[in-house]
């Protein structure tokens, strides 16, 4: 669910690339359909005394339009469906697709849309955007990388921590920490 606003972060890192790099913002410039083929979207969250669990979404789906002239004015959306949450753990997949956590009987899709990018160095940016699941919205943001760009096809490397308690998933604190930390990789094919 936190992995769409990491989805946006790649937008993010593309418009950031400096005009010097091997690949220009001009280059990167357009619109892109994220590839479920190429892309992942990972999380973990850990536990006191050690441990926790590690999971993934299998099923999201988003876009990147990068701005060449103004890359503030780039986006990044990105849908999530909470009921493709695997984590290898039976018991522990459908706890979280309950009513307990992401509810995806009544909320099954989250998504973060993107406010602002800024770009923080020669290949990264910062995505700020608006997440929202379990009916509620917030703020977030996440950094992106840009890791490729060949043949009508960008990828980026995006991660981000977000508070699951502002989304009333705050279930099992404090033994299970808090913070839900992303990692992405997100392939976007030029549209």
């Amino acid at each position: 669910m936190y992995a769409r606003i990491l989805g946006f972060a790649a937008v993010a890192t593309c418009l950031a690339m400096p005009v010097f790099a091997a690949v220009t913002l001009g280059d990167a410039a357009g619109s892109y359909t994220i590839s479920p083929a190429g892309s992942s979207i990972r999380f973990s969250i850990g536990k006191l005394g050690g441990g926790g669990f590690d999971g993934a979404f299998a099923r999201f789906k988003g876009s990147i339009r990068i701005d060449n002239s103004d890359v503030g004015r780039s986006r990044v959306n990105i849908t999530i469906f909470p009921e493709s949450v695997g984590t290898g753990q039976s018991r522990i997949d459908a706890f979280l697709r309950s009513d307990a956590v992401f509810d995806a009987a009544n909320n099954p899709e989250i998504q973060f849309r993107s406010t602002s990018v800024k770009r923080t160095g020669e290949t990264s940016a910062l995505v700020t955007g608006r997440l929202t699941a379990r009916g509620k919205t917030f703020p977030e943001k996440f950094t992106a990388e840009l890791s490729g760009l060949k043949a009508g096809t960008i990828k980026f490397h995006v991660t981000g921590k977000v508070l699951r308690s502002r989304y009333g998933m705050d279930v099992g604190t404090p033994i299970y920490s808090n913070v839900v930390h992303f990692d992405m990789t997100l392939t976007g094919k030029r549209s």
